[in-house]
């Protein structure tokens, strides 16, 4: 098989090691003469990967058991009605939201419905060009949500406000990409299959103490406490997306951490930006200070030359360039797995070009 240059932006590519390790235990898993598609949930076998993964999480975030790890389905798009449902007030419930992209206007939106939202900040009216900074957040909101990654516009938060109430991150692109004090937040959610795993399963990490607050009557599946109490398991998990899960964080832990893989991802965005900048067939299109390292959003300033850009990136052996549907142009997704070869390989093409 030929390899190709994934530069997807989700499903993510994996460590070629995770593949080969999930494809063994597809056929059969820890040498039980059975797959890990058909054990239980309630083995043995699948409950050490289950409690090691949820561990994996807090080694790597450097988190105390002040912190529960849970594996959850139903998306990032869930945890938008799963947070205002645990942590908004039912009386008088007021949030904090941070406009920055799709994903974040999908999340004001689900929240509107259980309380009032106020928007912080938006760069909406800029086509999302930007991430707002000069807001402030005060204690009469129940919790503060940010995005602190957007992939359709490629912009990043560099840094995350002083809050005077719980801080929720969706970090479902850029997770485990680079240092944080990951202590700031009280609830991080984050889709795996943009940069820690396949699709069908959602990571949250939850502060204990902030639950159970809310005065809401919660149905169990959607309380974070009733999954805490279960150990992940209050239904069967997806299984398989769990494991590869595990598989790709063992993959960082053994190669250096959160730390190697910011350097290694600062590496790929320099060559990368240094040749958008350079080459005056091309432009980013978000500002140069809010510039993501996990998503390079970018475009042809002729538009005439794109079908010939097309051929060339695609003879190259690349793969998922084309940007989001709603804004055109290109994106290079950067994620941890993707090697600085890749993205040698693009910059060559673009030179070329």
């Amino acid at each position: 098989m030929n390899k190709k240059h994934n530069f997807s932006a989700g499903p993510c590519i994996l460590p070629q090691d995770v593949f080969e390790k999930s494809a063994q235990a597809i056929l059969d898993f820890n040498g039980i003469g059975l797959s890990l598609l058909e054990i239980s949930h309630r083995s043995k076998d699948f409950v050490a990967v289950m409690d090691e993964a949820r561990a994996i999480v807090k080694r790597l975030m450097n988190l105390n058991d002040d912190y529960e790890v849970l594996y959850l389905g139903g998306g990032a798009s869930l945890q938008f009605v799963m947070v205002p449902f645990n942590l908004m007030k039912s009386e008088n419930g007021k949030a904090a939201y941070l406009d920055t992209g799709v994903w974040a206007a999908g999340a004001i939106k689900e929240a509107k419905k259980f309380g009032s939202v106020d928007v912080v900040g938006s760069s909406k009216e800029d086509n999302y060009s930007y991430v707002p900074k000069d807001y402030t957040v005060g204690s009469e909101y129940d919790y503060f949500h940010c995005t602190s990654n957007n992939t359709i516009y490629g912009t990043q938060m560099k840094s995350f406000p002083k809050v005077d109430t719980l801080m929720v991150c969706d970090m479902s692109s850029d997770i485990f990409s680079r240092e944080l004090d990951f202590s700031q937040f009280d609830l991080i959610y984050a889709g795996a299959q943009k940069n820690m795993g396949p699709a069908g399963v959602t990571l949250v990490v939850v502060k204990k103490e902030i639950l159970g607050k809310s005065g809401r009557d919660i149905p169990s599946i959607l309380d974070y406490s009733q999954h805490i109490a279960k150990e992940s398991m209050y239904n069967t998990p997806p299984v398989f997306p769990v494991y590869a899960s595990l598989l790709t964080l063992q993959h960082l832990e053994n190669n250096g951490g959160i730390a190697a893989a910011e350097a290694r991802n600062q590496a790929k965005a320099k060559l990368l930006y240094e040749e958008i900048d350079r080459n005056p067939l091309f432009e980013t299109f978000c500002k140069k200070e809010d510039r993501s390292l996990m998503n390079v959003s970018f475009r042809l300033l002729d538009e005439s030359k794109k079908e010939a850009f097309d051929n060339a990136w695609k003879a190259a052996g690349i793969s998922g360039l084309n940007g989001h549907r709603s804004i055109g142009g290109y994106r290079a997704s950067l994620y941890n797995a993707l090697p600085l070869e890749s993205v040698q390989v693009l910059v060559d093409v673009m030179k070329n070009f």
